[in-house]
């Protein structure tokens, strides 16, 4: 063994550790036992031992808790508390603080370096975290990373325009089938309720989004089979509270049916413009004028009404991008449906296909057609949203 090497490992430190002679004491995390014996004029290899350790094992001494890191990290805000998911499956973390938040993978072993994703925007290259029997350790500069991220955007929250809530409304439930078809099955007429296909739509959508957005509320009208009045749905929406820089986005899942068996596609509805003016704002918070009320929420009309055209048209495109020409586009058509009209948000109904259609059908009732149906709205939702976010 290099003479230097062996001088490093017996040096006596127990002014520098606090470790009695002769004992063994386990640095950080390193993987190495140190033997502390006297040593004469110790003192001059104090540096030695401290930049052999620190070669042997950098992240070892600069590693923090999940509960170190959780206290670091709770004052970046003094009103928003510090949130942490971990997913052992998967090995993903998420760390919140109000509406921000920062997605990782735990590293295979100490020292790997990897990606921390701030908002599903803002990318950092960093020392991971990883496993030591059982408990996540967290590199000091990975920590570092996330206190001055996360107070740089704490900051920026009060003027930034962002969607806070997603609200997916199945349609019908309950008492209330919906629309109604039959397919053969096993040689048998099946039929299909347009109640249980958009529900398993809505919720796996839900599922896509919650693991997208963990800082928005992705909240459903319905997640079982129970009845709902179209009041019940729009008052639901409603019901959310956001603050003047947010929004909430309002979608109608349903499916279609016709006499005609040739019909089929997917379509989305949204509010008509030009129509008598919704009443959005409530009169009895307002300080200004009728006439300078009428005028306000005349805008909040047109504003919500052309951000209802645009998401229709997102989602329109997120179903041409994953169907293309297997599933033909009806469009986007305006109609004053009354879920649509009573949402004061930007709001669309999608209808995704004929469930009188064979072709329709079959999609419908497949695992893959429904993945591929909610992958459409998934598509067509986080293009709104980055377009929306960004303006």
């Amino acid at each position: 063994m290099d003479n230097k090497l062996q001088i490093c490992r017996n040096v006596y430190v127990k002014n520098l550790f606090g470790v009695p002679s002769g004992s063994k004491k386990r640095l950080g995390r390193a993987s190495h036992f140190f033997t502390l014996t006297p040593l004469k004029n110790h003192s001059k290899y104090t540096f030695l031992i401290i930049l052999f350790f620190i070669i042997l094992n950098p992240n070892s001494l600069f590693a923090m808790s999940l509960d170190e890191t959780l206290n670091s990290l709770s004052s970046v805000s003094s009103i928003q508390s510090v949130q942490f998911r971990w997913d052992p499956l998967f090995r993903d973390g998420v760390f919140n603080i109000g509406d921000n938040y920062g997605t990782f993978s735990v590293a295979a072993k100490e020292g790997e370096t990897g990606f921390l994703i701030f908002n599903n925007r803002e990318l950092f290259n960093v020392t991971l975290p990883y496993n030591d029997n059982g408990r996540l350790v967290f590199p000091e500069s990975f920590v570092a990373t996330l206190r001055t991220t996360f107070t740089r955007l704490s900051e920026n929250d009060s003027s930034r325009f962002r969607i806070a809530a997603i609200v997916i409304d199945p349609g019908h439930g309950g008492r209330d089938p919906g629309a109604v078809g039959s397919l053969p099955i096993n040689g048998r007429n099946t039929q299909i309720n347009e109640k249980d296909i958009v529900l398993r739509v809505a919720t796996a959508l839900r599922d896509q989004l919650i693991r997208t957005y963990p800082d928005k509320r992705i909240l459903m009208t319905r997640d079982s089979d129970r009845y709902l009045t179209l009041d019940q749905r729009s008052d639901m929406a409603n019901s959310v509270t956001v603050r003047d820089n947010e929004s909430v986005i309002f979608i109608s899942i349903h499916a279609n049916a016709a006499r005609n068996t040739s019909a089929r596609g997917y379509e989305v509805w949204h509010i008509t413009s030009g129509g008598r003016p919704r009443q959005l704002l409530d009169s009895s918070m307002s300080s200004h004028s009728p006439d300078i009320q009428a005028i306000l929420n005349r805008m909040l009309n047109e504003e919500f009404t052309s951000e209802s055209i645009l998401l229709a048209n997102s989602i329109l495109q997120g179903f041409e991008g994953v169907f293309g020409n297997t599933l033909p586009s009806r469009g986007p058509k305006a109609n004053d449906w009354f879920v649509v009209k009573n949402s004061h948000m930007p709001a669309v109904l999608v209808e995704l296909g004929f469930l009188t259609n064979r072709q329709d059908a079959q999609i419908m009732t497949s695992e893959e057609g429904l993945q591929r149906l909610t992958r459409s709205l998934y598509n067509g939702i986080t293009d709104f949203i980055g377009i929306f976010e960004k303006k």
